[in-house]
């Protein structure tokens, strides 16, 4: 068989393990990257570390007061987002506008599902 005839692989976009960013692509050599900075490597690091310390169990998720309460507010956005839908169509809103909403609900949605 021919390797020259064969379509170039196609490479996985791979996510930061600690914030969830894109993680730059870096040589074809050695083990796949798998934080996209050394900082976010280092929250992971420290992560584990508290983890063990703390008797917590692997697959434990820690977060700070403050990542909580940015959690919490992004929660109640796409809880209003919905709300929002829910009125419109009560009301009796056009394609458009629904359209609009509803493209509103995907973009809280998404900001919500990075954790950190």
């Amino acid at each position: 068989m021919d390797i020259s005839a064969q379509p170039p692989r196609q490479r996985r976009v791979r996510h930061c393990a600690w914030c969830g960013r894109r993680v730059p692509e870096a040589g074809r050599q050695g083990r796949p990257r798998l934080y996209c900075a050394q900082s976010c490597r280092q929250r992971a690091y420290e992560r584990r570390t508290a983890v063990q310390r703390g008797g917590l169990p692997e697959d434990a998720v820690v977060l700070s007061a403050a990542e909580l309460a940015d959690l919490q507010d992004r929660l109640f956005q796409l809880r209003c987002a919905a709300e929002d839908v829910v009125t419109a169509v009560d009301d009796g809103a056009d394609h458009a506008e629904l359209r609009k909403l509803a493209a509103q609900v995907v973009d809280v949605a998404v900001e919500l599902e990075r954790l950190r």
